[in-house]
């Protein structure tokens, strides 16, 4: 299972839920007295749960870096082994966790044991992420990128859309999905962080730590930085001029199914 630090978890996490939560209406949030989120991260989702739901929410996740920043109760613990009797809690969900686990289906049947009324997931489709830039060459640039480390990073990161089949296949029943997108947007004013990100393409910074889990040969993965990062350039142009702009579309699958 790979490793986010909170900046990162904070920044792929950002607006989420801040306009509609409709999507989560199969989770019943009213209903449940006691809910768990595995894998909470930094407390995204978590936060959301508290906030809909009038029982108690436990954050739970393997890193207690992550948890000692997140406020309520919290529990470390591991997907596959979760440190809870049988029906121990109404509901167990989690967010952007399958995707990174190297067998989601084990980890669905752990949260059917745990869980005595429902499980879910809020998972992306990362192979179908849209972007629009205000730079031609960026949504090419970006497709490409996203294939090679769909290719190349070990784990169903483009899980989302056949989340439901897992959930079948681990015995749950009842099982309704439903999407939601999530849509983040660079335009002025410019945070510190989206300036900062903009310098990590025009140096190609980013490619260049992701290359361990990009599939492609060196020369390849040299050709498409070198590519991504005049196309960085362009984008550090168009930001000091402040006419950059960019619009990324994740869709996310809500799934939910009765143990």
């Amino acid at each position: 299972m790979r490793h986010f630090d909170a900046e990162y978890l904070r920044e792929t996490r950002r607006g989420m839920w801040a306009d509609s939560r409709e999507a989560l209406a199969d989770l019943a949030l009213g209903e449940c007295d006691r809910a768990l989120d595995v894998g909470c991260g930094e407390g995204a989702l978590t936060r959301v749960l508290r906030e809909e739901s009038a029982g108690t929410v436990v954050g739970c996740d393997r890193d207690a870096r992550l948890l000692d920043g997140l406020d309520g109760p919290t529990v470390r613990g591991d997907a596959y082994r979760l440190p809870f009797v049988d029906g121990g809690v109404d509901l167990v969900a989690c967010q952007a966790l399958l995707i990174n686990l190297s067998d989601p289906g084990r980890a669905v049947r752990e949260f059917a044991r745990v869980a005595a009324d429902r499980v879910a997931c809020v998972e992306p489709d990362n192979g179908a992420v849209g972007v629009e830039s205000t730079v031609e060459a960026e949504p090419d640039l970006a497709r490409r990128a996203r294939e090679r480390y769909l290719a190349g990073v070990g784990t169903d990161v483009a899980l989302g859309s056949d989340a439901a089949d897992v959930f079948r296949e681990a015995g749950l029943s009842n099982v309704r999905t439903r999407r939601y997108e999530q849509t983040l947007v660079v335009e002025p004013p410019y945070s510190e962080s989206e300036i900062e990100a903009i310098g990590r393409k025009a140096s190609g910074a980013g490619l260049r730590e992701r290359r361990g889990t990009m599939a492609g040969t060196e020369e390849a993965l040299d050709s498409l930085r070198a590519e991504w990062r005049e196309m960085g350039r362009d984008a550090a142009d168009q930001l000091a001029r402040g006419a950059y702009r960019r619009e990324e579309t994740v869709p996310f699958y809500v799934v939910v199914g009765e143990p």
